[in-house]
Protein backbone atom coordinates (compact mmCIF):
# COMPACT_ATOMS: atom_id res chain seq x y z
CA UNK A 1 0.00 0.00 0.00
CA UNK A 2 1.48 3.41 -0.80
CA UNK A 3 0.01 5.59 1.63
CA UNK A 4 -0.06 9.73 1.04
CA UNK A 5 -1.43 10.43 5.06
CA UNK A 6 -2.65 9.00 7.51
CA UNK A 7 -5.10 11.28 9.63
CA UNK A 8 -7.81 10.21 12.56
CA UNK A 9 -11.47 10.98 12.46
CA UNK A 10 -13.42 11.48 15.89
CA UNK A 11 -17.32 11.22 15.48
CA UNK A 12 -18.62 13.38 18.33
CA UNK A 13 -21.11 15.47 19.10
CA UNK A 14 -18.75 18.23 20.43
CA UNK A 15 -17.18 19.27 16.67
CA UNK A 16 -17.21 23.18 17.73
CA UNK A 17 -15.41 22.97 20.64
CA UNK A 18 -13.11 20.58 19.22
CA UNK A 19 -12.92 22.96 16.18
CA UNK A 20 -12.24 26.00 18.62
CA UNK A 21 -10.14 24.39 20.50
CA UNK A 22 -7.21 23.23 17.91
CA UNK A 23 -7.59 26.15 15.81
CA UNK A 24 -6.70 27.78 19.43
CA UNK A 25 -4.49 26.17 20.88
CA UNK A 26 -2.56 24.43 17.87
CA UNK A 27 -3.11 26.90 14.99
CA UNK A 28 -4.91 24.71 12.85
CA UNK A 29 -6.65 25.85 10.22
CA UNK A 30 -10.46 24.45 8.41
CA UNK A 31 -9.06 22.94 5.30
CA UNK A 32 -12.72 21.43 5.09
CA UNK A 33 -15.77 22.55 7.40
CA UNK A 34 -19.04 21.47 6.57
CA UNK A 35 -20.27 22.46 9.92
CA UNK A 36 -20.66 18.56 11.19
CA UNK A 37 -17.81 17.73 9.95
CA UNK A 38 -13.87 19.67 9.66
CA UNK A 39 -11.06 18.72 8.66
CA UNK A 40 -8.04 21.12 10.17
CA UNK A 41 -4.82 21.12 9.18
CA UNK A 42 -2.13 21.65 12.39
CA UNK A 43 0.38 24.62 11.89
CA UNK A 44 0.29 25.38 7.89
CA UNK A 45 1.64 22.18 6.58
CA UNK A 46 1.58 19.51 9.42
CA UNK A 47 -0.94 16.67 10.05
CA UNK A 48 -4.80 16.49 9.79
CA UNK A 49 -7.55 15.77 12.23
CA UNK A 50 -11.22 15.35 11.46
CA UNK A 51 -14.23 15.76 13.65
CA UNK A 52 -17.84 14.68 12.26
CA UNK A 53 -20.87 14.47 14.51
CA UNK A 54 -22.73 10.78 13.83
CA UNK A 55 -23.59 9.98 10.69
CA UNK A 56 -25.74 6.79 10.02
CA UNK A 57 -24.75 3.95 12.09
CA UNK A 58 -21.48 5.27 12.62
CA UNK A 59 -20.06 4.72 16.65
CA UNK A 60 -19.94 7.74 18.79
CA UNK A 61 -16.34 8.08 20.09
CA UNK A 62 -15.90 7.67 23.56
CA UNK A 63 -13.14 9.66 24.57
CA UNK A 64 -10.75 7.19 26.69
CA UNK A 65 -7.26 5.40 25.57
CA UNK A 66 -6.55 7.84 22.77
CA UNK A 67 -3.48 10.32 22.95
CA UNK A 68 -2.50 12.75 20.62
CA UNK A 69 1.70 12.76 20.09
CA UNK A 70 3.00 16.26 19.10
CA UNK A 71 6.81 15.87 18.66
CA UNK A 72 7.57 19.92 18.98
CA UNK A 73 11.08 22.03 18.41
CA UNK A 74 10.43 23.47 21.87
CA UNK A 75 8.30 21.85 24.68
CA UNK A 76 9.31 23.97 27.43
CA UNK A 77 7.99 26.97 25.28
CA UNK A 78 4.70 25.10 24.68
CA UNK A 79 4.17 24.51 28.13
CA UNK A 80 4.90 28.02 28.94
CA UNK A 81 2.58 29.26 26.28
CA UNK A 82 -0.53 26.57 26.65
CA UNK A 83 -0.23 27.19 30.44
CA UNK A 84 -0.64 30.75 30.43
CA UNK A 85 -3.56 30.16 28.30
CA UNK A 86 -5.22 28.56 30.89
CA UNK A 87 -5.46 25.00 30.25
CA UNK A 88 -4.57 22.95 33.05
CA UNK A 89 -2.11 20.03 32.28
CA UNK A 90 -3.02 16.20 32.67
CA UNK A 91 0.74 15.51 33.49
CA UNK A 92 3.35 17.64 34.29
CA UNK A 93 6.36 18.82 32.15
CA UNK A 94 9.12 16.77 33.09
CA UNK A 95 12.34 14.09 31.46
CA UNK A 96 11.49 11.14 30.68
CA UNK A 97 14.02 8.15 30.73
CA UNK A 98 13.01 6.63 27.40
CA UNK A 99 14.12 10.01 25.24
CA UNK A 100 11.45 13.03 25.09
CA UNK A 101 10.29 15.87 27.24
CA UNK A 102 6.56 16.42 27.52
CA UNK A 103 3.58 17.03 29.01
CA UNK A 104 -0.10 16.49 28.68
CA UNK A 105 -3.57 18.34 28.13
CA UNK A 106 -7.08 16.86 27.76
CA UNK A 107 -8.93 18.12 24.32
CA UNK A 108 -12.39 18.69 24.97
CA UNK A 109 -13.53 15.06 23.82
CA UNK A 110 -10.96 13.18 26.40
CA UNK A 111 -8.41 13.09 24.36
CA UNK A 112 -4.88 12.74 25.98
CA UNK A 113 -2.54 15.34 23.93
CA UNK A 114 0.87 14.84 24.51
CA UNK A 115 3.62 17.34 23.68
CA UNK A 116 7.15 16.53 23.88
CA UNK A 117 10.50 17.35 21.91
CA UNK A 118 13.20 14.30 21.76
CA UNK A 119 16.01 14.25 24.10
CA UNK A 120 18.95 11.41 24.48
CA UNK A 121 17.51 8.06 26.16
CA UNK A 122 18.90 6.82 29.11
CA UNK A 123 21.24 3.84 28.90
CA UNK A 124 18.29 1.80 30.40
CA UNK A 125 16.37 2.67 26.88
CA UNK A 126 18.99 2.81 24.54
CA UNK A 127 18.47 -0.87 23.54
CA UNK A 128 15.11 -0.58 22.34
CA UNK A 129 16.21 2.50 19.77
CA UNK A 130 16.43 0.66 16.07
CA UNK A 131 18.21 2.08 13.19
Amino acid sequence: METNELSTCFVTNDVDACREFYQRYFSAEAIFDAGWYVNLRIAGDGPSIQFMQPQGNAQMFGGAGIMLNFNVQDVDAEHTRLTAAGLQTAMPLEDHSWGDRGFSIIDPIGNSVYIYSDRDPSDEFKQYYKG
